[in-house]
């Protein structure tokens, strides 16, 4: 499911970072051997339903030589779900310590339907170079490229470079651009900025949040909530609540462990 996945693309973008291939930055947010948790709900006939969960991690690796920071994010439905819709989706980031994106995969088993999405990046000449592989769910690969001045990003590479930026400037209504390798194209992304508020998770804690809204655009003008999402007003800018806006009806994400 997209709208599931993008739970962890929901950081923020500052206005003030410059965007240019190759971008390194500091990281200032997480260390490899972070763990997360979470408790997915669904709306189901007037009550909310356990469905699964989602587990995401951060460790130390070994990619073409070099050391790195590997990135896992898990969905998993549980039995009642399955009964339904069965959901197994996987995803893999390889980053630099720097946070520059080097590699991603994303192997999705929705249903009966198995889909991957690969992506690899290179640099040179002052240029961010991806190569994109997509199987779609007739067992049929493509290939795209893509070229640009620009630093390119995917579902949790983009994460763990936002999670490194100081929304304190933000104003309301503050709208955040940045570009997103899914596996066919690179695609501009918006996120609007909604305010401060307390919210307790799972895991009995109470959280200051910030809360921004992921957009799409239906027929390019006319603008539709997917997301709604609470991160922690601190460093580390963590997920503790997400809200999707399905076609089909209501999820939730709710925070139930972290270290």
């Amino acid at each position: 499911m997209r709208l599931l996945l993008l739970l962890f693309l929901i950081f923020h973008f500052s206005f003030s970072a410059a965007l240019h291939a190759q971008c390194p930055t500091e990281n200032t947010a997480f260390k490899a051997g972070e763990r997360l948790t979470y408790d997915l709900y669904f709306h189901w006939k007037f009550i909310w339903v356990k469905c699964g969960a989602a587990n995401y991690t951060i460790k130390p690796a070994i990619y073409q030589g070099k050391s790195i920071l590997r990135n896992d994010l898990l969905f998993t439905s549980n039995k009642r779900c399955d009964a339904v819709f069965t959901m197994r989706d996987t995803l893999i980031s390889y980053i630099t310590p720097q946070l520059v994106p080097l590699y991603f995969r994303k192997g999705s088993l929705e249903g009966k339907n198995y889909t991957v999405d690969e992506v690899w990046y290179t640099y040179s000449n002052g240029k961010s170079h991806v190569k994109q592989h997509f199987l779609n769910r007739h067992g049929e690969w493509s290939e795209h490229h893509h070229e640009s001045d620009d630093c390119n990003y995917d579902m949790l590479s983009i994460l763990s470079l936002a999670r490194s930026f100081n929304p304190k400037n933000y104003k309301i209504g503050q709208r955040i651009h940045f570009p997103m390798a899914t596996g066919k194209y690179v695609e501009e992304q918006t996120l609007v900025y909604r305010g401060k508020k307390d919210w307790k998770a799972n895991d009995g804690k109470t959280y200051h949040c910030l809360i921004f809204s992921l957009l799409d655009y239906e027929e390019k003008t006319k603008e539709k909530e997917l997301l709604r999402f609470f991160v922690t007003d601190d460093h580390r800018h963590m997920p503790v609540r997400i809200d999707f806006y399905l076609r089909f009806g209501t999820a939730k994400a709710y925070l139930a462990q972290s270290n």
